[in-house]
């Protein structure tokens, strides 16, 4: 975090001189001092979220990925002309440690083009699609096994 603070005082100065450096890593250091006394953060929680980074950017990747592969899908059933579209309401549990996969995880359903998660109660989804073929493999996809190794990193 200390690392971050500094680099946005950098950018946001929009040059580099010693006494920008200087003042930067002061004013880095008394936000992060505030960050662990009175917001309840720590060093641990800094090398934690060096760990998860990898698994992040790879979650993002992933659903970057299924979202174009969700517009595709949308648009070709909008553009079809088929009338007779048949949405579902599917119901499937989804173990996970954390609440923050679950949110994770629900939001990303509902990110993706024609899914929306209805309803999210303890390991069990209940999500709307505007066609069943959208929710194959739903519940085991990438993003699920990414979010489960994320949980795995623990400090």
């Amino acid at each position: 975090m200390f690392l971050a603070l500094f680099v946005l005082w950098i950018i946001f100065n929009g040059n580099f001189t010693l006494e920008i450096a200087l003042f930067g890593i002061v004013i880095a250091s008394f936000v992060y001092f505030f960050a662990c006394k009175c917001l309840d953060y720590s060093f641990k929680k800094d090398i934690l979220l060096v760990k998860r980074i990898g698994y992040f950017l790879e979650y993002v990747g992933v659903l970057i990925v299924e979202i174009i592969k969700a517009n595709v899908a949308t648009i070709k059933l909008v553009v079809s002309g088929r009338y007779d579209i048949d949405p579902v309401l599917v119901t499937f549990n989804v173990h996970f440690k954390t609440e923050i996969a679950r949110v994770l995880f629900a939001n990303s359903i509902t990110l993706t083009p024609g899914t929306i998660t209805a309803d999210v109660t303890g390991d069990t989804f209940t999500v709307h699609a505007l066609d069943e073929s959208f929710i194959d493999g739903i519940d085991k996809g990438k993003i699920v096994d990414i979010l489960h190794r994320m949980e795995e990193v623990n400090g």
